[in-house]
């Protein structure tokens, strides 16, 4: 689902955290793939909850306290072959009452049973929104597979970006030191001309993924990524869900500002970030405007940031140079979601 959602006012910051749990994967390997002003530790740690019932299971995460929060996009990356299904669901604490649980789009081969949104929690396909801030949330996955108990058997990490409104800040300072990652260049331009406009999340995916040495087709991403039911290829937790396939782990943040995205870039992680923006306002872009699109942070310097369009008509005008100042204004005053692709054997 890239690029909608609410503006932000130029220079302000979305207050934004991350929570995570993980089975068979140290908590530190998640937590070292994670902007540290974006990680949220937990006072009290208590486990998740998880059960089996033959062809579903149930993940249900500790109550989390996003206080103050009213947006929440959650993720789920199962390092697993397995064809499988998932659905997240979602409550919260507002004026000391827990919510009735509000479920996202079914992701995956099994359907799930259509869940109206008629309380306070709205649902966006893959993203929850609350008019109110939150005093707390819980997040639980639903899994369907042939075999659900195999796919949980394998390594997976369940978590859930929470921000609330902007509140104005300086733009912090970034390093100096230039950062230039080797994502091989990709063009979504040159796959099937039917579909050639519509992919940009897995052409984007398939780049991180060649960048971690795992290499994967756009056209067979592009399949897997499809959301039938609202006709998408840009599902922001279905790209997780590819790259987990492949053994590559990711999550989704709202990025609180280019420092974030900058610790990422300078750890070896490059950041798929979703713009939106008008004719005129991303200088030298591949496509003049677009209601929504995503892109490959790749690095930065002197003020620039270095990127890989997918919308090049080529792959050899892929790797690009867009001014800092604009890219964050229709990155981070726009949507401010990325994905964070990570090896977890590297």
């Amino acid at each position: 689902m890239p690029g909608f959602g609410e503006d932000f006012a130029s220079g302000a910051i979305v207050t934004a955290g991350l929570w995570g749990v993980t089975s068979g994967l140290a908590p530190a390997t998640l937590a070292e793939a994670i902007p540290p002003g974006c990680r949220r530790v937990l006072d009290v740690v208590a486990p998740s909850a998880v059960s089996v019932q033959g062809e579903e299971a149930l993940i249900v995460a500790p109550e989390w306290p996003a206080a103050g929060a009213t947006h929440f996009v959650p993720s789920f990356s199962a390092l697993s072959t397995a064809p499988f299904s998932v659905r997240f669901e979602l409550s919260a604490r507002i004026g000391g009452a827990w919510t009735p649980w509000a479920a996202s789009v079914g992701l995956g081969p099994a359907p799930f049973a259509s869940s109206a949104a008629d309380g306070p929690i709205a649902v966006d396909v893959d993203v929850f929104r609350t008019a109110a801030a939150v005093e707390a949330v819980n997040l639980r996955l639903r899994v369907r597979a042939p075999d659900a108990a195999s796919v949980l058997a394998a390594r997976w990490v369940l978590t859930l970006s929470a921000s609330g409104p902007p509140a104005p800040s300086a733009a912090p300072a970034v390093a100096a030191t230039p950062v230039r990652l080797a994502v091989p260049p990709v063009s979504q331009m040159e796959a099937d001309a039917a579909l050639a406009h519509r992919i940009c999340s897995p052409t984007c995916v398939a780049m991180v993924l060649g960048y971690w040495r795992r290499s994967a087709a756009v056209a067979e991403l592009a399949r897997e990524v499809f959301h039938p039911a609202t006709d998408l290829y840009g599902v922001w937790p279905a790209a997780i869900l590819a790259a987990g396939r492949r053994g590559i782990a990711g999550y989704l943040l709202r990025f609180p500002d280019w420092a974030a995205a900058a610790w990422c870039l300078a750890r070896g992680l490059p950041v798929i970030a979703s713009v939106r923006y008008a004719s005129g306002e991303l200088t030298g872009a591949a496509a003049a405007s677009t209601p929504g699109h995503l892109l490959v942070l790749t690095g930065f310097e002197d003020g620039v940031a270095l990127v890989n369009d997918p919308a090049a008509p080529t792959s050899a005008g892929v790797s690009r140079r867009y001014a800092l100042d604009e890219l964050r204004r229709v990155w981070l005053e726009r949507s401010a979601v990325g994905y964070v692709l990570f090896a977890v054997d590297r």
